[in-house]
């Protein structure tokens, strides 16, 4: 495997994790009050001046070309629209179980891809997603026997799809060969325009209740957006949709993990047995190249 390949993989596992991150941050704000639009604006508009602040510094150009400007509007408005959409599920179903189901986007980016792009899917990339899917099932059954909200799994559904088709179109579009930082900028600064509308151009938002809770703010606005956003498009370009992502199965173990650690939540047997199976997945992916390759050069000899 290449370096550069080897690096894609990482930053696809980054951008995974710090996305997972999302409840760990965000339902604290909602615990003292915060409605979701309220609670998404700080996110995005301190991310965009974290992301400005970070291009000032280096000097990078914020320039757009015009034929730039409408694809990138559409993407910030697809990213904004599945974080909408996934946090209003937060409403309707635990925030572990939400960010579980989140994890059908892989298959959709593979179907897209497959349907539209003509993508060959392999064997081993689809026993990959079967397994992860199966892992991801154990996670979200829930303990206490109450059925999933409908409506939550809707949400959820339609988060994943407007994530989906963000991923594809980063690395589809004219907007494939923008600088990283440039692009997340703007993904940002559009994106934050859907928040300031259903706010009704911000008069309807709430403040911050308290200092420690905008330490929440700023860490929903680092890692699960910036730093999430900045190693998913390094990950796109370096190693493509699919794997990227399908290397998401990490996001359900992050938010897994937060639930235990930090919230107290109970390790069952069953989610042992999926958080094997999720990181299996996650590794066959990794290696597949490797192995195809490896199988080649097998068959070559022989």
């Amino acid at each position: 495997m290449t370096s550069n390949k080897l690096k894609g993989f990482a930053c696809g596992a980054v951008a995974a994790a710090s996305y997972g991150l999302n409840p760990l941050f965000a339902l604290p704000l909602y615990e003292a009050g915060m409605k979701v639009d309220s609670v998404l604006f700080y996110r995005y508009f301190l991310a965009v001046l974290m992301m400005g602040g970070l291009m000032l510094v280096r000097k990078e150009s914020f320039a757009l070309r015009r034929a730039e400007v409408l694809p990138m509007i559409v993407m910030g408005l697809l990213f904004s629209s599945s974080s909408l959409f996934l946090f209003e599920a937060y409403n309707y179903m635990d925030a572990g179980v939400a960010s579980t189901i989140l994890f059908v986007y892989p298959v959709l980016v593979a179907v897209i891809m497959a349907l539209f792009f003509h993508e060959r899917v392999s064997p081993l990339t689809m026993f990959a997603i079967v397994l992860a899917f199966a892992g991801i099932s154990l996670l979200s059954q829930g303990g206490d026997g109450k059925p999933l909200s409908l409506l939550g799994m809707l949400l959820v559904f339609l988060s994943s799809l407007t994530y989906a088709v963000y991923i594809v179109g980063v690395n589809r579009s004219s907007l494939k060969s923008l600088p990283t930082t440039k692009l997340t900028f703007y993904c940002l600064l559009f994106g934050s325009s859907l928040f300031i509308v259903r706010l009704h151009f911000c008069t309807d938002l709430q403040a911050v209740p308290s200092p420690w809770l905008w330490a929440n703010a700023v860490s929903l606005a680092l890692f699960p957006t910036i730093i999430s956003l900045v190693t998913m498009t390094l990950a796109i370009h370096r190693i493509g949709s699919t794997p990227t992502a399908i290397l998401g199965a990490l996001e359900p173990v992050t938010a897994l993990f937060c639930g235990v650690v930090v919230f107290g939540e109970q390790l069952t047997g069953r989610i042992m047995l999926g958080v094997v199976m999720i990181l299996t997945a996650v590794t066959l992916i990794i290696v597949s190249p490797s192995l195809v390759g490896l199988a080649r050069r097998y068959v070559h000899k022989h």
